[in-house]
């Protein structure tokens, strides 16, 4: 399956610069999935288009102001000729960093799960791709990693041929909402800053950090010098982290439009954008109709919003993101799921969150039979599942998104979920109907 496949023209006058005063006054095509058939609505009708018993679950991460403009010392910098102009600014100049995760060093990690029980599936050790488990199940053969299989079933990125794709919810993960460290970042210049180099943020330095690590596309690990609270500082100098197709620096309403109205746990650097049409009137009218709620929190990073760097599908691998679901999500999931009611999942986080932690309850293999009832499973870990056509879906019924860019893996998971041709077909008509895209631009029903 190529990248390629999943590409489509969009104007650039399209593309949303600045939200609506109005959150729930934006848009909305609605997809029958079944049928390809659309119709053009506006997000207030949300309400009126769920069925009075659907649960819709929420992502209730919080977004931080993950951008720090500083300098850098030029300890690591090549030399330049002192008869360069420049070179006082070549070595010491303006440095941009995106925070995209926090790093789990040895006194920075707890333990947030319980190790996966008798149910769950692990690699023992020593044993290859390829080799029989215990589990008894096999690819069939001629079959290659990623091929869907006559169950529907799509195997996740990074798991390899006859391997049961099962996740487990991590033994040890890092928590965002401690004060970490070290953080993985995409830093400008990329090429410019190696490892050893030291920056600085804030007019009195109040942040100070080293290169620690290098990675592929601009990717740093980086260790700050401890402060005393590092998320206060952060923001108190950073900036909202806008997405580069909003051509425009920050201001700071987006500290408050660039949130769902309902976010809570604090580590994202991007915003779950299917939540930015939401109100309280909307979410009113939701709870008069009779239909529950859940909330759960997957902390975007890379694995959402990083470009897809390869030609074909299978090869891209997905950055894991730290999610947690409470016991009260789960149970609310669960019940929904055993009475065959319908799982409503507000943006494709809440998706991939929901689809991974049914993955981790129970082994691939009772998927592939159907001999018990699809569960999740609460707890915490880091989720990296890769979501693209061919993929059986377990949970999600239906789902609120934004629209997404061309060949990125967000459009891939919708085209999973309602079908390719169907999915660009609706995009075309929204090209045409000039709906507005991305991150502040309008939604999409699709069920």
């Amino acid at each position: 399956m190529l990248v390629s496949d999943f590409d489509y023209h969009l104007p650039e006058e399209l593309i949303a610069q600045e939200p609506l005063a109005d959150r729930a006054s934006s848009r909305m095509l609605h997809l029958v999935r079944e049928t390809g058939e659309v119709e053009d609505r506006w997000f207030r009708e949300f309400p009126d288009l769920l069925r009075p018993d659907d649960l819709v679950v929420f992502n209730n991460t919080r977004v931080f102001p993950a951008r720090l403009y500083g300098r850098r010392s030029g300890a690591r910098s090549q030399p330049v000729s002192q008869r360069n102009p420049a070179a006082r600014d070549f070595l010491t100049g303006r440095v941009e960093v995106l925070l995209t995760g926090p790093v789990a060093e040895s006194n920075q990690v707890r333990s947030l799960a319980p190790e996966p029980n008798r149910t769950g599936w692990r690699r023992p050790s020593g044993l290859h791709s390829g080799e029989a488990i215990k589990t008894g199940w096999s690819r069939p053969s001629g079959l290659h990693s990623g091929e869907a299989i006559k169950t529907g079933w799509s195997r996740p990125s990074g798991l390899h041929a006859n391997e049961p794709s099962k996740p487990a919810l991590a033994a040890e993960v890092h928590s965002p909402e401690t004060n970490p460290l070290a953080w993985k970042a995409l830093v400008r210049p990329g090429r410019k800053i190696g490892i050893g180099e030291k920056l600085y943020f804030g007019e009195n330095d109040e942040l100070r950090a080293e290169v620690i690590g290098r990675g592929d596309f601009g990717e740093r690990t980086l260790r700050f010098e401890p402060v005393e609270d590092f998320f206060s500082v952060v923001e108190r100098i950073g900036h909202v982290p806008l997405p580069p197709y909003i051509a425009r620096a920050d201001e700071p309403a987006d500290r408050e439009r660039y949130q769902t109205v309902y976010a809570r746990t604090r580590g994202s650097v991007a915003a779950p954008t299917a939540g930015l049409h939401f109100t309280p009137e909307v979410l009113q009218r939701m709870r008069a109709r009779g239909m529950e709620t859940a909330e759960i929190t997957l902390h975007v990073g890379l694995g959402t919003f990083q470009p897809v760097h390869v030609e074909k599908v299978e090869e891209h691998k997905l950055h894991r993101e730290w999610f947690r679901i409470s016991e009260e999500a789960a149970g609310a999931i669960n019940r929904t799921l055993a009475s065959g009611r319908r799982v409503v999942a507000v943006g494709t986080t809440t998706v991939r969150t929901l689809e991974y932690a049914a993955l981790a309850k129970a082994p691939s293999t009772e998927y592939l039979v159907r001999s018990k009832p699809v569960e999740i499973a609460a707890g915490t870990g880091e989720a990296d599942l890769f979501i693209y056509p061919g993929f059986r879906f377990q949970v999600v019924g239906a789902m609120l998104t934004n629209f997404h860019l061309p060949k990125s893996t967000l459009l891939m998971l919708v085209s999973a979920f309602a079908g390719r041709e169907r999915v660009l077909n609706a995009y075309r008509h929204a090209v045409e109907q000039k709906y507005r895209f991305y991150s502040y631009g309008d939604c999409m029903l699709v069920e």
